[in-house]
């Protein structure tokens, strides 16, 4: 830039004496003011040489130079004052900084599980950035296999190993539970040393039995700004519980939801939330404790439509339950959505929640026979409503999602509305208009 500025600057005082020059053999022949086109002498006649009046030619000659000097005077005035101009809009652009993207680490929860390889494969197949994404393997249980498999991915992971491997001391009749408060006591260590030691700001927490899909770093920072500036919500889920192939729209993989139930597999949540919640982190069972009222105060999640992650781990300390039901069978969304560039403020709090409901309270009445049976007349969507606890599960059993709730709140649920797929219809499982809250004792 300072190379290509000199050569315009060197090029214009140039042409400046060589205008110059050129003026001064022009204005030598000019005749004195006056003496063009006086009557009689023909436009095209050439003037007189100068008189033998010497000083007067040499005075009329000063004062032209003088005249043609200060209009030159005045034109390099302006080329400095829009050269000032220039200078100063260049010198403001250089100013504009462009605030850096924010790092979101991925910590992999890892133990004994060799297929590890299996879900840092696809991490690392579909992150499209080293510096934007840093994937933090923690590892428990002190598996020798499993921390080779780690440690061959070299500088691409960061290898954590959880230090404590003791036993926990439990109640007798909890001893078969020893896992779950391993499990519990890891996810406390790990995420204390990503948010605390290493002070990220957000993270996404991935089990080491999950497969990501090809958007799923796309969608985590097209939805970090919202989790950051919506005091309603408290994380983002890459998982759908009713996800299952025929239970989704294939069509509608930008489709997003608020849901007041806690989804996890594959989840995002920002510092603020884990200072708030490690100082009481349970002993075991953590994510039936994030679902509890005390710890989500009335705020939601973001779910996907379809699945950003796929579950392969049937082994575990849960041993399959759920597995062979549901979760084998979710869907993991193919299409890539690019989601940082779609407009996500229908998902803000208010918003969302008076369209939600509008839509889901116009919706047609269906009988569960009309459902069940394939009946239903027109494109949708339904509704289907239950009234208690034991119509809900009867409903939701029969039509094939999950019937579970955990105080109160179903899976995938948002102000008690389950939204599914059955025969190619948008069904709305919901209880009656006028809901305002959920009983935990439905549990």
């Amino acid at each position: 830039m300072l190379r290509k500025r000199g050569s315009l600057i060197l090029c214009g005082t140039f042409l400046f004496i060589t205008w110059n020059a050129i003026l001064v053999l022009l204005l030598w022949g000019r005749p004195p003011p006056g003496q063009l086109d006086e009557p009689g002498q023909g436009q095209g006649e050439v003037a007189e040489r100068p008189t033998n009046d010497v000083v007067g030619d040499v005075l009329r000659m000063a004062d032209m130079f003088e005249a043609e000097l200060e209009v030159q005077k005045n034109i390099l005035i302006e080329i400095k004052n829009h050269r000032s101009l220039w200078e100063k809009s260049n010198k403001n652009r250089s100013k504009v900084i462009v605030p850096p993207q924010p790092v979101i680490p991925i910590l992999v929860i890892a133990c004994n599980r060799v297929t590890v390889k299996r879900c840092l494969d696809k991490l690392l197949q579909h992150r499209p950035s080293a510096e934007l994404y840093p994937i933090i393997v923690s590892q428990d249980c002190g598996h020798a296999e499993t921390a080779e498999v780690i440690r061959s991915y070299g500088n691409e992971v960061t290898h954590l190993k959880q230090p404590d491997l003791s036993d926990i001391a439990v109640r007798p009749e909890h001893k078969k539970f020893q896992g779950y408060y391993k499990i519990s006591r890891h996810y406390h260590w790990a995420l204390s040393q990503v948010f605390k030691t290493l002070s990220h700001s957000s993270a996404v927490i991935v089990e080491d039995d999950l497969e990501v899909a090809p958007d799923f770093f796309e969608y985590f920072r097209a939805l970090l700004p919202l989790l950051k500036s919506d005091p309603s919500l408290w994380c983002v889920s890459a998982w759908n519980d009713n996800g299952r192939e025929g239970y989704v729209d294939p069509g509608k993989a930008n489709l997003l939801y608020r849901t007041d139930f806690f989804p996890g597999l594959g989840w995002m949540l920002v510092r603020e939330v884990w200072e708030e919640l490690e100082p009481k982190w349970p002993a075991s069972f953590w994510d039936d404790w994030m679902r509890q009222p005390e710890q989500r105060r009335d705020r939601a999640c973001i779910r996907p439509e379809i699945s950003r992650t796929l579950t392969f781990g049937r082994q575990g300390v849960s041993q399959g339950q759920f597995y062979d039901r549901y979760l084998r069978y979710i869907k993991l969304n193919t299409e890539f959505v690019p989601f940082t560039k779609l407009d996500l403020s229908y998902l803000k709090e208010e918003t969302y929640r008076e369209n939600f409901e509008k839509e889901v309270y116009s919706a047609a009445l269906a009988t569960y026979e009309d459902v069940k049976q394939g009946q239903l007349k027109g494109p949708g969507p339904f509704r289907l409503q239950y009234s208690s606890k034991e119509s809900f599960k009867m409903l939701a059993k029969n039509l094939g999602i999950m019937d579970d709730l955990k105080s109160g709140v179903p899976r995938a649920g948002y102000r008690g509305v389950v939204s599914f797929i059955s025969r190619g219809r948008r069904i709305y499982l919901a209880p009656p208009p006028g809901w305002t809250q959920y009983d935990p004792s439905w549990s």
